[in-house]
Formats: C-alpha cells, sequence, structure tokens
C-alpha cells in the first residue's frame, strides 16, 4: 500500500525527511570530536549538547513543513506516543560512539501513523549513507534499490548485536553469542541499533539481534528490514511492534534458524 502526504511547500515528505537529515547530519558533522557537554540519564547512557541541538533542529523544520504532526524525540520530556500521525525521531543514535570520537552512528527520523511506521529514514552523516523506505515503495540506499541478505543458514553470516542497557539482557545476548560461535563468519558489535538494522536491510549484514530497544531506535530499522524483504520479529518470534520486548533482524529463514539455535535460553525469557 503506497500512500500521499504532502508537504506546506509542495514536497513529498520522504524529500522532506531526508533534507532534514542532510541539514541535522552537518550539525553534527560540526561537532563530531569536539568539546561536548555530557549530561548521564543513566548506566551508560548519555545525552550531549549536540543531541539538543540536533533534535531541535529537526523537529522545527520539520513542523515548518507539517505543522499539525505531533513529535517525540528521545530529548523530549513527554515521549508518550499519541495516536494518528506523528514523528519518532533519534537525533544521534550511538550517541556513546559519537561522544567518543568513534564515526558510527547515525540519525533516525521515523513517521507513524496510529504506531505503524510508514516513512523511515536512517542518515549516517560521516559516510554519507542516506537508508529511506516508504509504506509499499522498498527500501533505498542513496537512491538504489536494496535487500536483505539471501543467506540461508548462520555459520555463513555476519552477525550484528548490541549490548542492552539492563545487566542481565547484556549478559543473556552474550551467552546467545558464546553458543553460537564459531558457527557464523563473524560478530559485529554495531554500538548504533539503526545502522544494524539498516545494514541488515541493505544486506551489509546478515542478522541483527538486541535484547531491548526504545521505539525511535527501532523505528526506521523496522521498515527498512520489511520493506527490503525482511522479516524483524521480538524476542518471542512474533512480529515486531513499536514498543517491543527486543529484536530480530534477517530473513525469515535465518530468523528461524536464530530461533532454533536459541531455544531454552535466557535470552529468549522476559526480565
Amino acid at each position: 500500500m503506497m500512500f500521499d502526504l504532502v508537504s506546506k511547500s509542495g514536497k513529498d515528505v520522504v524529500d522532506v525527511v531526508k533534507q532534514v537529515a542532510f541539514e541535522a547530519g552537518e550539525l553534527l558533522v560540526s561537532r563530531f570530536r569536539s568539546v561536548l557537554d555530557i549530561e548521564y540519564k543513566g548506566r551508560g547512557n548519555i545525552v550531549t549538547n549536540a543531541d539538543k541541538e540536533a533534535q531541535d533542529l529537526i523537529k522545527k523544520s520539520l513542523f515548518a513543513e507539517f505543522p499539525t504532526i505531533e513529535f517525540v524525540g528521545e530529548e523530549s520530556e513527554n515521549a508518550k506516543i499519541p495516536k494518528g500521525f506523528c514523528w519518532i525521531v533519534d537525533p544521534i543514535d550511538g550517541t556513546r560512539n559519537f561522544a567518543s570520537g568513534i564515526p558510527i552512528f547515525s540519525i533516525v527520523i521515523g513517521l507513524v501513523s496510529d504506531s505503524k511506521t510508514i516513512v523511515g529514514i536512517n542518515y549516517d552523516p560521516v559516510r554519507g549513507d542516506m537508508f529511506e523506505a516508504k509504506l509499499g515503495g522498498g527500501t533505498r540506499l542513496n537512491g538504489d534499490l536494496v535487500h536483505v541478505s539471501n543467506k540461508t543458514k548462520i555459520s555463513e553470516c555476519i552477525v550484528g548485536m548490541d549490548m542492552s542497557y539492563s545487566n542481565q539482557g547484556g549478559s543473556n545476548s552474550l551467552e546467545v553469542i558464546q553458543h553460537i560461535w564459531p558457527g557464523m563468519q563473524t560478530l559485529r558489535i554495531m554500538g548504533s541499533s539503526a545502522l544494524g538494522l539498516s545494514y541488515v536491510a541493505s544486506g551489509m549484514i546478515d542478522l541483527y539481534f538486541n535484547h531491548q530497544l526504545s521505539v525511535w531506535d527501532q523505528v526506521a530499522g523496522i521498515i527498512l528490514v520489511n520493506e527490503a524483504g525482511g522479516c524483524v520479529v521480538d524476542r518471542s518470534n512474533q512480529k515486531v511492534k513499536l514498543m517491543s520486548d527486543g529484536i530480530v533482524a534477517s530473513n525469515s529463514k535465518l530468523v528461524q534458524e536464530f530461533f532454533d539455535f536459541t531455544n531454552g535460553m535466557k535470552w529468549r525469557k522476559p526480565i
């Protein structure tokens, strides 16, 4: 199913979001590897002045083109997702990388309607990689259609993951890797779940899993993987929702093999 949503200036919604992401990317690149103000939101969870500046820029620019659509960002005081159209934004996915000078982070902008993603953009401003998807329109990387990996065995795969903010979730994720290793090609710990999901969508990595993500971490990744012919499920192997309990993304055959491998493991159980 395709849909059309036109901005005040007459532009298609995807074109507007990409331009906003480019502008936010320029801001972040200008702040990258500079002196930052850092606040700690919790163990391993930080926010910088660049996060706040980028979110303010994105919010202002989106509101100028779509003044009736509500906005929820990672740095917003109110993170409740309203009914109807809503922007969900992570101004820097991979803030820890960004603040440490590691060039692996991205800008996430998702447009949802009644809790279903209809547009997803993930922009890596360091490499200039723009991942985009529109419901029913496929997934593109820098304008070219992409597709998830066609591999069918984990033994052939590059697997991506990230650590959980919870101690137990992180331990359980490492237990999964210990169980599978060396029965895969290699492992990548991304430091940016949005890029992990985008790399699955484009076939750069074959499977990505995470014990638990926030809605702004996965809002774009879900549609990017689905529109690229992939499969995204939660830790119970159920179709993933915006607010989900963990995530596994790949093609359907690899997702099923992953669940066969992890049958009975702690990673699969609620904490």
